[in-house]
């Protein structure tokens, strides 16, 4: 009886990660068999096979235009989220900072608040201020959601780093700038470069607060997604749906080729 305890956890633990693992990828087939059926409509299990739907959503103006706006917003986003991010993990960590647990919880603060609450304070406040939300705001918000992912990553990775090697840098002459340039950052690079990619994929998946500060002249990917599902059932936005899930585990196997993204959770 006491030995059928750790086999019946195993068993447990095993249909548990069956459970989870169906429960991510079941929608994910149902969208791509959607995506390649040659019915006009949403249909699963797909009826035939065709990549009509593919080619409409590479052609297609309803589409790209989003996409390009969507991949631009994406690319900044995770430039700035990783360059503000990154200089606040390591300054708090590696350097004495009056208040530095009270910087890091504003810092954080994001994390703990519903993303529509932060959607409906921007378009407010954006409304008392400059009027009509642009491209600019929706970068700013989205910054401000993805800072605490890289801050989270690089300290994750600053906190088992070998201190020792920058002290030793330092007894051999290496300036401040040196040190950081060829010691500091090439230790965070691994969180610095999964904290991009969070950022990235925040940005490129975000519906809410695209919803929010949408117009005719910013209307994201995911937006238009949701347009066209009010009014058609056409199999070419499970093929953009798809689509948008290939790029982020394009992303993600980059990612792990370059640096190695298991380096973060040793």
């Amino acid at each position: 009886m006491i030995r059928s305890v750790p086999i019946v956890g195993k068993i447990l633990a095993i249909l548990l990660g069956i459970f989870i693992t169906l429960y991510m990828l079941v929608p994910l087939l149902v969208v791509a068999g959607a995506s390649i059926s040659e019915s006009r409509f949403l249909t699963f299990p797909p009826k035939g096979f065709t990549l009509e739907w593919y080619v409409d959503a590479l052609t297609s103006d309803t589409y790209l235009e989003p996409f390009r706006l969507s991949l631009l917003v994406g690319v900044v986003v995770a430039i700035l989220a990783a360059t503000i991010g990154t200089a606040a993990a390591l300054a708090l960590t590696r350097f004495p900072i009056p208040g530095a647990g009270a910087i890091q919880a504003f810092l954080m603060s994001p994390l703990t608040l519903p993303t529509i609450i932060l959607a409906i304070g921007a378009l407010s406040l954006t409304s008392m201020t400059i009027g009509a939300p642009n491209v600019g705001v929706l970068i700013v918000v989205h910054v401000v959601i993805a800072i605490p992912y890289v801050m989270r990553t690089v300290t994750g990775v600053m906190a088992r780093a070998d201190h020792f090697t920058e002290e030793a840098s330092r007894t051999l002459g290496a300036n401040a700038w040196n040190r950081y340039r060829l010691v500091v950052l090439p230790i965070a690079r691994p969180g610095i470069a999964a904290g991009a990619f969070f950022a990235f994929n925040i940005s490129f998946d975000d519906a809410v607060i695209a919803l929010f500060l949408r117009s005719p002249q910013l209307e994201t990917l995911p937006i238009a997604i949701y347009g066209q599902l009010e009014f058609s059932t056409s199999p070419t936005v499970a093929a953009v749906s798809t689509l948008m899930v290939l790029i982020t585990v394009a992303l993600m196997i980059v990612l792990e080729r370059i640096i190695g993204l298991g380096r973060l959770f040793v």
